[in-house]
């Protein structure tokens, strides 16, 4: 039998301790050289490890189980990132990786059971059907922790090796790997010079769908990114225009709607634009399609951040990654404040003619600008008549509409958010 020392790729797990605490517990809990006591008062310091991860994750079931899918495909190794968003691969490296999943194997088929028995524990049930709290869980999306879950439980069937091999390299096939394959989108973090991307958790789960109208627009912003997530050629992409009109809204469908394709969102601002690079040369290898993201997006006269981002985009030494593209969204078409004097004739600056196009040059970046208006008084009723539908409002069409217009007129005007936040009040008053 193999112990956990002998693991080659699938070392240095982020909960390495807890792993290595509890393996040792498996190998060791029938050993006559080692005080019961000590192993059992192990066991329970693993055992709260085992809960609070659980609790925090949304795991359900066998614990053990779970935390050991969880660090494979946590696991950032040669294998598993080779394998991302493509499966299995050819090489040497298949034999060394089967050699570790033959040693994982039986870390799933140890019998809890024996174990207890042996250690004269009685609440080794807790372990192996937990039940957490109802909609637990803040680490992952609901749907990426059940396919955690459920990847323990197909683990835990495999026959052999070589099924326990194809199931975890499905996994990374279909998700990937690591926080860029569990994570849908990311924000920059600077530690004391150390940047690093951080997972936003917690993203709206909106489809293009719920965005009423716009069906234009949509359609160039979809086109777009199913070119770049098929390895096309593609463009960054500027959507602009009034505020409130859904332009946020579309890049956090897109990330959602192409997840699975290997599409990720990395949030920037323009403080971060300085961490641009580190940032692109983090991704640039991995087998993932990464949109930078920035909204609302607009620069002051005296603001100098727009030149990082203009060498970043397009005019550096180094050519930006084939999977990176730049989405961003701005109440402005020029991102840039232009003054009127930018277009007399006669003004301090003497090449005027370059002033402007030193302006308009970052906005010439985006290949693709997709433009959002304010609706129509008509639009804007359609959009608080198909939100109410969706959202569950029951009301006379009449005496809707009646109460959405005087809503606008002291909310914001005609825009799509204004009429969600209508529906949100409505929703709210209902008994």
């Amino acid at each position: 039998m193999k112990h956990s020392g002998e693991l080659i790729l699938y070392k240095n797990f982020e909960n390495g301790e807890l792993f290595y605490n509890f393996t040792w517990i498996l190998e060791n809990y029938d050993s006559e050289f080692y005080n019961r006591s000590d192993i059992v008062e192990l066991y329970y310091r693993c055992l709260n490890q085992l809960i609070e991860l659980a609790v925090s994750h949304g795991f359900e079931g066998n614990l053990w189980h779970c935390f050991l899918a969880f660090i494979m495909v946590n696991n950032e190794n040669a294998y598993s990132t080779a394998c991302e968003m493509k499966g299995a691969v050819n090489g040497s490296i298949n034999a060394i990786a089967a050699h570790d999943f033959a040693i994982l194997k039986e870390m799933f088929d140890y019998n809890l059971n024996e174990v207890a028995k042996t250690l004269e524990i009685d609440d080794m049930d807790v372990l192996q059907n937990f039940k957490g709290p109802d909609d637990n869980g803040s680490v992952f999306n609901k749907r990426i922790r059940d396919c955690i879950c459920e990847l323990a439980v197909e683990l835990a069937g495999a026959k052999d090796t070589n099924a326990f091999q194809d199931s975890v390299t499905g996994f990374y096939a279909r998700f990937g790997v690591g926080n860029l394959g569990l994570h849908k989108a990311f924000r920059i973090q600077n530690t004391n010079g150390v940047v690093e991307l951080a997972p936003i958790t917690r993203i709206a789960h909106v489809k293009l769908d719920d965005l009423v109208g716009y069906e234009i627009a949509k359609k160039k912003l979809v086109d777009n990114t199913e070119a770049f997530v098929k390895g096309k050629s593609a463009n960054n992409c500027l959507l602009f225009g009034d505020a409130g009109t859904g332009k946020s809204t579309s890049i956090k469908a897109i990330a959602n709607q192409y997840y699975e394709q290997g599409l990720r969102l990395i949030e920037v601002y323009k403080h971060q634009f300085k961490d641009l690079n580190t940032v692109i040369s983090m991704i640039k290898n991995r087998n993932y399609k990464f949109i930078i993201y920035m909204d609302d997006l607009s620069f002051e006269e005296f603001e100098i951040e727009y030149k990082y981002l203009k060498a970043v985009i397009e005019g550096g030494l180094e050519k930006k990654p084939d999977n990176v593209l730049i989405y961003a969204t701005s109440n402005r078409r020029h991102l840039i404040r232009e003054n009127f004097s930018d277009k007399e004739e006669v003004r301090e600056d003497m090449h005027t003619s370059d002033t402007v196009q030193e302006k308009l040059s970052l906005v010439y970046r985006f290949g693709v600008s997709i433009y959002f208006g304010a609706p129509t008084k008509k639009e804007f009723q359609q959009i608080v008549v198909e939100l109410a539908e969706k959202q569950g409002v029951h009301l006379p069409a009449e005496e809707l509409l009646a109460e959405a217009n005087k809503w606008e007129l002291s909310h914001g005007g005609l825009s799509g958010r204004t009429a969600q936040q209508f529906i949100n009040y409505m929703l709210g008053q209902e008994v």
